[in-house]
């Protein structure tokens, strides 16, 4: 019989879930056995899962599940080296060049075990079956302008936290853009047509903000884009990957520019592709952005886990998602599976022991 077993989250701040307490039942109802560790901050009660038949754990117990057993979480495990011995279903963050990415698959081949990568796992056509895209772009939206409001008055982005909704998000948002009256940034959103765009757009439209719309009919050039550097706002929405354009420039530090705040949403600055090659960490909820020019300013926001900060929602609308091949577990030789399970194996292949 199948089992899985999700852990909780260990970074601070993450919130979030991959399967809702309904999700489980369902896979309970499929013979999908389902043990849920406790956790101090996963944005749906423990006992929500226990009412649904979920067997309850020791939070940070999964090294000492079942052997069999199939781990699913979010974010990245504790980087302390020990060899991993379970299947892993999570966002690995191992296959684009990361520099990080080698010491896990370095601890997957010392173990045994194997990673089944969230953004790996994708249809026929190659499209993600489940992505958190949406509601990151819309969050990331929301930040980058708390940035642009707080320029507006004298300062840098206060810390950030997690709202109970995106309602609160907006009126949060309203309070912060009084201060700038009727004034308003103009924003170019890159990736516009995809899930991230998608939500960061829909963000800009609601709090009044013009918006120019690109996608890879835009950028197929390759670059340079000075559009960009007319806009005050830039969210960029592009995955880095091998032929990725570099958006902004180092040379932009330096050159005249409307642009005051750039939204990373997609946060890869630990990649060879990384088209925003101004700044190279990622930021955080308690000091958001990272100024990288004083005059005008210039400044970064590239949380890495942007979802978060609407929880429930953001959780809701990716367990519905990746439900359907979650019921699939008891098959990994096909389909969904299989495909992740190609990619690590590829990845892996040349990974010393």
């Amino acid at each position: 019989m199948t089992h899985l077993w999700l852990r909780a989250e260990q970074r601070p701040h993450e919130e979030r879930t991959g399967l809702t307490p309904g999700g489980a039942a369902d896979l309970i109802a499929g013979g999908i056995t389902v043990t849920v560790e406790e956790s101090g901050r996963r944005a749906i009660p423990t006992q929500a899962y226990a009412d649904a038949g979920c067997a309850i754990a020791p939070e940070g117990s999964w090294p000492d599940a079942p052997r069999d057993a199939i781990v699913f979480g979010l974010k990245e495990l504790p980087d302390d080296g020990t060899p991993l011995v379970h299947r892993h279903v999570m966002f690995g963050h191992a296959f684009k060049g990361q520099h990080s990415g080698r010491r896990l698959l370095e601890r997957f081949r010392a173990g045994g075990g194997a990673l089944y990568d969230l953004e790996y796992l994708v249809d026929g056509a190659g499209r993600r079956v489940a992505a958190f895209g949406y509601w990151a772009g819309y969050a990331g939206a929301a930040v980058s302008l708390k940035a642009w409001a707080a320029q507006r008055a004298g300062g840098i982005c206060p810390p950030v936290t997690t709202y109970p909704g995106k309602d609160a998000l907006l009126n949060d948002l309203a309070a912060d853009l009084r201060g700038a009256g009727d004034a308003r940034p103009t924003a170019i959103v890159i990736g516009a047509l995809g899930r991230v765009g998608t939500g960061a757009t829909d963000l800009c439209a609601e709090a009044g903000v013009s918006t120019t719309k690109w996608d890879m009919d835009e950028t197929a050039h390759g670059g340079p884009f000075p559009e960009i550097l007319d806009h005050e706002l830039f969210i960029n929405c592009i995955l880095a990957r091998p032929g990725t354009p570099v958006f902004v420039p180092e040379t932009a530090l330096t050159r005249d520019r409307r642009l005051t705040v750039i939204g990373d949403v997609a946060c890869d600055p630990d990649s060879d592709y990384n088209p925003v090659p101004v700044y190279d960490t990622a930021t955080t909820w308690e000091a958001p952005v990272t100024r990288v020019a004083d005059d005008p300013p210039l400044d970064v926001m590239a949380i890495d886990n942007l979802p978060s900060l609407l929880p429930v929602e953001s959780s809701q609308d990716f367990a519905a998602q990746l439900l359907p091949s979650l019921a699939g577990l008891d098959n990994l030789e096909t389909g969904v599976w299989a495909r992740a399970r190609a990619v690590f194996d590829e990845h892996v292949k040349g990974i010393g022991t």
